[in-house]
């Protein structure tokens, strides 16, 4: 009684943190930007990753094992890594680039995990014997994690498409105002000396405004490139080492399961978006290899979630119950 409480006051508690670390960033995007606002909403997230840390801690040691077990649990995971990822920036002592994306994300996932699921669902269960295994800490855990920081980067990339495609339309607005203003020029408009400032003013912003989109591009193509590549070393991590539980399980490292499928075509398409983003003989590769992210981002969700509400194949055991 006393685990379940605590449970459920430590979720809350970093529900809530989260909820005003989101109004935070809401207040600094609309408002102008404060330091000691920004700071507070940084500090919030390491108390949201030391208020789930306790939850897992506290549900590992009243369940007997290690709180991967089901839906809930692996969502509230889920939470807490996108909280980790959040903090790498400043292992590096670099801006934080990643708070737009690991916030959001972090309420989105514990929101639906506390909300969107059945409260019998959140009670901690007997391992199926399935699961009864040494390696479901590393296989899991690796899955989730790289989970986290592709969904991250995938989300920094699809930012990234958004961006190029709106500095190119700003880019031909620009041509536009200097062709016309070339144009007044050369045919002897006298409007051309009222509307030459306003036109330069205009063009001189625009400029401004490029060189601002050109640095963001920057600054989401090294972030994104650097999150996936972690995400994608958890990955193979996770696969590699679910292999080899599933031999030992089934007498068999690989049996086509739906989630085996999928989880290798998303494995696939990060190591070509990999493959893209580190060939210098492509060109635009920030934004081709964005492309191919993007694309990520949907298969998993769909090896993540899809499989499990569908409950089919060895991995069922994580779904809808």
């Amino acid at each position: 009684m006393i685990f379940a409480t605590l449970e459920h006051i430590l979720t809350h508690i970093s529900f809530s943190i989260i909820s005003i670390v989101i109004m935070i960033h809401l207040m600094n995007l609309l408002v102008y930007e404060i330091e000691g606002l920004r700071n507070s909403s940084e500090k919030g997230m390491i108390a949201t990753f030391f208020s789930i840390t306790g939850f897992l801690v506290i549900r590992w040691i009243s369940s007997g094992h290690f709180p991967l077990s089901n839906l809930y649990e692996s969502l509230i995971f889920l939470s807490w890594s996108l909280s980790i990822i959040h903090m790498i920036p400043y292992l590096g002592n670099h801006k934080n680039d990643l708070s737009a994306i690991t916030a959001p994300s972090a309420i989105f996932t514990q929101g639906f995990a506390t909300s969107g699921l059945s409260t019998e669902m959140h009670q901690s269960a007997i391992l199926v014997p399935a699961l009864q295994s040494q390696w479901l800490m590393m296989h899991v855990s690796m899955m989730l994690l790289s989970y986290a920081a592709l969904l991250c980067g995938s989300l920094l990339s699809v930012a990234l498409i958004v961006i190029t495609f709106q500095k190119r339309i700003d880019s031909l607005l620009k041509n536009k105002n200097f062709f016309s203003l070339r144009k007044s020029f050369f045919f002897g408009d006298m409007e051309y000396l009222n509307e030459k400032g306003s036109v330069l003013k205009k063009t001189s912003f625009l400029s401004f405004q490029n060189f601002y989109k050109y640095q963001l591009i920057q600054r989401l193509d090294y972030w994104s490139y650097r999150v996936i590549s972690l995400g994608f070393t958890f990955l193979t991590i996770g696969i590699l080492s679910g292999a080899v539980w599933a031999n030992e399980a089934w007498g068999s490292y690989w049996n086509w399961d739906p989630k085996e499928t999928w989880a290798f075509i998303t494995w696939t398409i990060f190591a070509i978006y990999l493959h893209t983003r580190t060939n210098p003989k492509l060109q635009d590769q920030g934004t081709n290899s964005a492309f191919v992210a993007s694309i990520g981002f949907l298969l998993i969700w769909i090896c993540y979630f899809g499989i499990n509400l569908l409950g089919i194949g060895f991995h069922s055991y994580g779904s809808f119950q």
